[in-house]
């Protein structure tokens, strides 16, 4: 009977173990789901602030992990304002001032115009295989969406999160939900992904809800208006000559 009892308690765990699927293959599924050679969209951010709404539209040129420049469209004290990502280098112009500065440093982890996202947020394109290891732990139904639940821990101290919890599609390969946590284990900041669409074979969340946990506003939503993928792009609009155009 001991024995018994022994195979039992080894064999039970590996069969429920092994109804999971590795994690780094789902990451590496979302990776080529949510990745593209070149993306252009046009986007709402609206912040939910203590004292009201506010919306600021923008147009964004992106292509792989590397380049990105936007420009804010709305509202007019926005308007003209871009922002150009090379690699892992970032430079905003304010066309009140007529300057151009490089965000560095710990300005990178401050609030992009009143927002739950910071600019290294904004600058976070990279696939999620190249920083992270990933465990499947569990599934869970999110908006009748059966979801796996994947535990992703950093590889290297170059990512803004060392640790992320994420809820993902298990038919479309997108998440649906996600927990972003410190070092320490502190739970940082909540997204959730919303209104998903097939567009040119992919599926993509065309609203995002950001919570940064550290502030006591009401979040903020990222809505995309219109998007395509793998588009040729001038290489000229990623050019700090392109900011001040």
């Amino acid at each position: 009977m001991t024995r018994l009892i022994f195979l039992i308690s080894i064999i039970f765990p590996l069969s429920l173990a092994a109804q999971f699927p590795e994690g780094d293959v789902i990451m590496d599924k979302i990776d080529k789901n949510m990745s593209a050679k070149s993306m252009i969209h046009t986007s709402k951010m609206v912040i939910h602030g203590k004292r009201g709404d506010r919306t600021i539209e923008s147009k964004s040129w992106i292509v792989g992990d590397e380049k990105a420049f936007t420009e804010y469209l709305n509202p007019a004290r926005e308007r003209g304002t871009k922002m150009l990502k090379l690699e892992d280098k970032l430079w905003l112009y304010s066309p009140s001032t007529d300057r151009t500065i490089q965000i560095a440093g710990h300005m990178l982890r401050q609030s992009l115009m009143g927002s739950d996202l910071s600019y290294e947020d904004m600058m976070d394109d990279s696939k999620l295989s190249d920083h992270y290891d990933a465990t499947v732990t569990g599934e869970e139904q999110i908006e009748s969406r059966n979801c796996w639940i994947i535990e992703m821990n950093a590889t290297d101290n170059t990512v803004s999160y060392p640790k992320r919890i994420v809820w993902v599609d298990k038919d479309r390969n997108v998440p649906l939900k996600e927990e972003l946590y410190a070092k320490s284990g502190k739970l940082l900041k909540k997204t959730e992904l919303f209104d998903v669409k097939q567009v040119a074979g992919k599926w993509f969340p065309m609203r995002i809800v950001f919570n940064d946990m550290l502030k006591t506003g009401k979040g903020t939503e990222f809505v995309i208006t219109e998007i395509e993928f793998d588009k040729e792009i001038p290489e000229v609009i990623f050019s700090k000559a392109s900011l001040k155009k």
